[in-house]
């Protein structure tokens, strides 16, 4: 019997998904090889590369003028290639700080260039993002980054702000909704949360900002390299790009985005409905703010989190600790969690307070 899985990353993938990898890993249609084994440059291989891309353009409604790559380093090496590739001498950055995740982005920016901090409420709690009109913005800022869904804090964007150089880490909340690429200069997500296995990082970019890179950029971390060679330039993590295509496929049998957003609304209601009908349970998130993708919460106690942790697990609800650096319980209920788990957990939350009230 499969656990249910609440892990943040790397975190659970759909069944079906990995019931047609397991079936394809060492003869995938009949070729006598894995498709960890081919060419990244080889027929079979390129079908997938070139179907992933299309679905994913599909989903999110991808305009002309931008352009999908598969890179590598997480997330936390975006942090990075935003300001090397984008973030011009004498021009000033604007980062929203909301979180963990958002600071980690300001702290490898201001290595890089000069950052203007617009709004910060990293600290508060209980936990939020900035709202649009607190954020005090630099005139001709080069970009104006946020960071989507903080997935320690349980804290997301509802409506994204204005820019003409929107940039989001949407780690955590990539595909789960339906988002109007063209606000945005660049979106991007490591694929162990919601997309893939670790291994590669989503990346949407409008092309023209790829021209603003400096010459002295190294070539494999200039944005227009991966564009120009279609995310081909050195060999691509090929079994993640391959997964990430099968997940695509499974995303437009469910509807596509707006099917997922309400499965996901319906899945993150009952959890938050069951902690707020109670008082032994505290949601640790501004309501306005909660995330669908990850739900934090608190027991009256550590000690009784503690147990709360143990006995979930013997019922098959796995990974429910909170991060080591807030603590309490984390529920992480991404695109392929299953209605059930929710169900199962939200049963045992009951029982538990009623044990323990």
């Amino acid at each position: 019997m499969r656990a249910y899985n609440f892990s943040a990353g790397p975190a659970i993938l759909p069944e079906e998904v990995l019931k047609e990898a397991a079936a394809e890993l060492v003869d995938y249609q009949g070729t006598g090889m894995s498709i960890m084994e081919m060419s990244h440059r080889g027929k079979e291989y390129s079908a997938i590369h070139d179907e992933c891309i299309a679905n994913i353009k599909e989903l999110l409604n991808i305009p002309e003028g931008y352009s999908v790559l598969f890179m590598t380093g997480g997330a936390s090496s975006q942090f990075a290639l935003i300001p090397m590739n984008l973030l011009g001498a004498g021009e000033t950055a604007d980062y929203t700080n909301s979180g963990a995740w958002a600071k980690k982005a300001i702290q490898e920016a201001q290595l890089l260039g000069n950052v203007h901090i617009v709004a910060d409420c990293g600290k508060e709690i209980p936990t939020r993002v900035p709202t649009a009109d607190e954020l005090k913005l630099t005139d001709g800022a080069a970009y104006l980054h946020i960071t989507s869904n903080e997935t320690i804090s349980g804290a997301q964007w509802k409506v994204f702000p204005e820019h003409d150089c929107l940039i989001a880490d949407m780690s955590s909340d990539i595909l789960s909704r339906p988002v109007d690429v063209s606000k945005f200069g660049l979106i991007y997500a490591g694929s162990q949360k919601n997309l893939a296995p670790a291994g590669i990082t989503l990346v949407i970019i409008k092309d023209e900002l790829a021209e603003k890179c400096p010459a002295t950029v190294p070539t494999m971390m200039r944005y227009k390299t991966h564009i120009e060679n279609n995310s081909l330039y050195n060999t691509v993590p090929t079994f993640p790009v391959y997964i990430l295509c099968l997940v695509t496929r499974w995303l437009k049998a469910k509807g596509g985005l707006e099917g997922m957003q309400k499965i996901n609304d319906e899945k993150a209601a009952k959890l938050y409905d069951c902690i707020d009908s109670s008082d032994f349970y505290k949601g640790t998130a501004v309501k306005e703010f909660r995330s669908t993708m990850n739900v934090t919460w608190r027991l009256p106690t550590e000690e009784l989190e503690a147990e709360f942790i143990a006995e979930a697990a013997k019922q098959n609800l796995k990974t429910l600790k909170g991060h080591r650096s807030v603590g309490g319980i984390r529920a992480s209920i991404y695109n392929a969690f299953p209605t059930e788990g929710v169900d199962a957990l939200v049963a045992f939350m009951k029982a538990f307070e009623a044990k323990h009230s």
